[in-house]
């Protein structure tokens, strides 16, 4: 599933073709992608693009919409139709497409711009993240995957930020010392910000607008590299299932 570096990096690649551009004819083709008529679709103009967690955000000269890409969805600019394509806007300058080999996305028209997401990773500031920790008593990584407390982070990034930090994933957030908290949020930062500079991380599906790969994939140090030499110590990394996700770690350089 596309994280945060991903939709930012799809949005970087398509704003530049996008913004401004009218929408002259809109197929819906496939009754999952959305209950949506694109008839209410025709005519409208694209003001800006943007990312809101792990979705794109398309802000329209009256309304919103919102893309969520989930498992394999991809949003390709002047792409061919294909088996999988669900969605096609034709513009007034080219053609975007929504493919969807799993059909776990969605498109859907908004009136206002969502707001039940917590805050974005990069809006936070230490303070307010020390105090939204604080008061939530769970597993940390669990929290970084909780979209109510920071919008955007998923799994990769999870594993991989809190390896950076040197934080277990089942260690407790209300146990986290203040110099534990300063890290895991500069880890954050750090992370996402490297993810983004090497365009994502195409570990399964994901492509950018152009149908680009990513490369971060190539600096993961801790994600799906169970049985391999930790990068700092050389202990094996381990994984365990948390809430149903893998969760992938060093036991040695991350204690709880």
């Amino acid at each position: 599933m596309p994280e945060l570096p991903e939709a930012e990096t799809i949005v970087r690649s398509l704003r530049p073709h996008l913004r401004g551009r009218a929408i002259l004819k809109a197929s819906f083709l496939s009754r999952r992608v959305t209950t949506d008529s694109p008839d209410s679709l025709i005519g409208r103009r694209i003001r800006d693009l943007r990312r809101y967690g792990k979705n794109i955000l398309f802000e329209l000269d009256a309304g919103f919409l919102l893309v969520d890409l989930r498992m394999t969805g991809r949003l390709l600019l002047n792409g061919r139709p294909g088996p999988y394509t669900r969605a096609v806007l034709e513009l007034d300058r080219g053609t975007l497409l929504f493919d969807d080999v799993r059909q776990f996305g969605s498109i859907r028209r908004l009136e206002a711009e969502p707001g039940n997401a917590g805050p974005d990773p990069f809006e936070i500031s230490e303070e307010a993240f020390r105090a939204g920790l604080r008061v939530r008593r769970t597993r940390v990584k669990t929290l970084l995957l909780d979209q109510t407390f920071l919008r955007g982070i998923g799994n990769i990034y999870a594993d991989e930020i809190l390896f950076r930090a040197g934080i277990h994933p089942l260690s407790a957030t209300a146990r986290l010392s203040a110099r534990r908290t300063a890290a895991l949020h500069a880890a954050i930062l750090e992370t996402l910000e490297e993810a983004i500079s090497f365009r994502g991380s195409s570990v399964s599906d994901y492509v950018d607008g152009d149908g680009e790969r990513g490369s971060f994939q190539l600096r993961h140090q801790v994600y799906r590299k169970q049985g391999e030499a930790c990068p700092r110590c050389g202990s094996a990394i381990r994984r365990i299932v948390l809430g149903q996700r893998g969760t992938h770690y060093c036991p040695c350089c991350q204690r709880r």
